[in-house]
């Protein structure tokens, strides 16, 4: 009788752990979406990889959240060097650029306005509410395809790696509508409900920090250099790229002409005297190697103590970052 029974509660056991294991795409998306009701916070640190035809581009990541509104991402390139910061807090959300002494404050919704592939609250999202998502579960990981929240077909489609158990994302690569992969992260150390400090989120405290950390950058006139787009947009013919500068002041401007013409400016960067806060009506973009500040006709950046200064009244916002991308400060020799 005791063997029989025994025999019985190993059964049951077994019908279980075996439930467990073949837990369906509706299962996983029903406790994602419940773990994303109950997110207190989480820290993790990230490689994005942004590809360009055979090119390839690195860059790092810091991502910080505390529940309910609190972020933080700091963003180095394949250097580690060229800090940036997005602080977003009960004040509002600000870029840091601490190589020049500066601070920006957005009037913008980030990151609610468009997907961001390096957040979890914004993978989950799109992983919930696209109903056609696929599912596939491969060793220890669960794999969806999702419909990207992009306004490109540039980027249409993203698969997003979880882990089984905890559903921490592993990856995510973005691709093209060819199914070719234009940006691909991998996620390290993440970890759920971490301790957060006071001044964690504080941008004052975080710019001193920053600025103990990175040396104060300029470029000297001899080092300053014409940095031109590797994206060649079909519909744009490009139309000359000279140096305009006059009375002491070193300016460079890239013109194309046609359908999706475009302009930019380059200038060298100004190291501001104090920290003083700049506000911005435009949306803050990571573009991998920095930030831009984005508008609808126009998306301006500092990289390497240069400042960018793009504007196109043909180009959607999601081709001047792609633009954008493709500049990343290496100049023409």
């Amino acid at each position: 009788m005791k063997k029989s029974l025994s025999l019985f509660l190993l059964g049951v056991m077994f019908l279980f752990v075996l439930a467990g294991c073949t837990q369906s795409k509706e299962d996983v998306v029903g406790d994602l979406s419940k773990k994303l009701d109950n997110l207190e916070g989480y820290k993790t640190s990230a490689v994005l990889t942004f590809k360009n035809g055979e090119k390839q581009q690195k860059y790092h990541a810091d991502i910080w959240y505390q529940k309910p509104n609190k972020y933080k991402v700091v963003l180095k390139d394949q250097n580690k060097e060229n800090t940036q910061m997005i602080i977003k807090n009960s004040d509002g959300v600000y870029v840091l650029t601490p190589a020049l002494n500066k601070k920006y404050h957005f009037e913008s919704d980030w990151p609610n306005n468009r997907s961001q592939t390096y957040l979890f609250q914004s993978l989950a999202k799109d992983i919930i509410h696209d109903a056609n998502a696929k599912f596939e579960k491969k060793e220890n990981n669960y794999v969806f395809t999702t419909k990207t929240n992009y306004d490109t077909k540039t980027l249409d489609n993203q698969t997003i790696t979880l882990k089984k158990g905890n559903l921490a994302p592993v990856g995510v690569k973005v691709m093209d509508q060819d199914m070719n992969v234009v940006i691909d992260i991998v996620f390290k150390n993440f970890k759920f409900g971490p301790k957060f400090d006071k001044n964690d989120f504080n941008v004052d405290h975080n710019m001193t920090s920053m600025k103990l950390e990175v040396p104060t950058m300029a470029v000297p006139d001899d080092k300053f250099q014409l940095a031109e787009p590797t994206l060649k947009l079909a519909d744009a013919k490009h139309l000359y790229s000279k140096d305009v500068s006059s009375n002491g002041q070193k300016k460079f401007v890239i013109k194309y002409t046609g359908k999706k013409g475009y302009t930019i400016v380059e200038t060298k960067s100004e190291v501001a005297p104090a920290s003083a806060t700049t506000t911005l009506q435009a949306e803050p973009v990571n573009l991998g190697y920095t930030v831009g500040a984005l508008t609808d006709h126009s998306l301006t950046w500092s990289h390497n103590g240069m400042d960018y200064y793009l504007v196109s009244d043909k180009l959607t916002q999601q081709e001047m970052v792609d633009v954008a991308q493709s500049v990343d400060g290496q100049v023409t020799k």
